[in-house]
């Protein structure tokens, strides 16, 4: 169940990421306040489950699902660059979380 919060919390890092370029700097309230609400919910997940989890294979779960999700979002959604190169780094980070688990880290 604490893997499944993990990547729950990890989406929300996704919609923070998304909330902070729509709220153009803080200029704009309701982007701004999607933000602080994806925020909240990403980081006490978070915490909620680094009660059970070890928290370096955790985090790097986490912060993989925000890394990957994002970038895939503004490739998908925001017209950002999805050239070869970015491809490939994606997959490597996605490489990278699952190798940390294979390594043990996941419970």
């Amino acid at each position: 169940m604490a893997w499944f919060v993990v990547i729950v919390a990890g989406l929300f890092e996704v919609a923070m990421a998304y909330s902070l370029k729509l709220s153009d700097g803080f200029s704009r309230p309701l982007p701004s306040a999607g933000f602080v609400t994806f925020a909240l919910l990403s980081f006490g997940l978070l915490a909620y489950a680094l009660k059970s989890l070890d928290v370096g294979t955790a985090y790097a779960v986490w912060t993989g699902i925000g890394a990957v999700g994002t970038a895939v979002l503004g490739m998908a959604l925001l017209g950002e660059d999805a050239s070869p190169v970015r491809i490939v780094s994606i997959a490597l980070i996605v490489c990278g979380v699952v190798g940390l688990n294979l390594a043990g880290g996941g419970h």
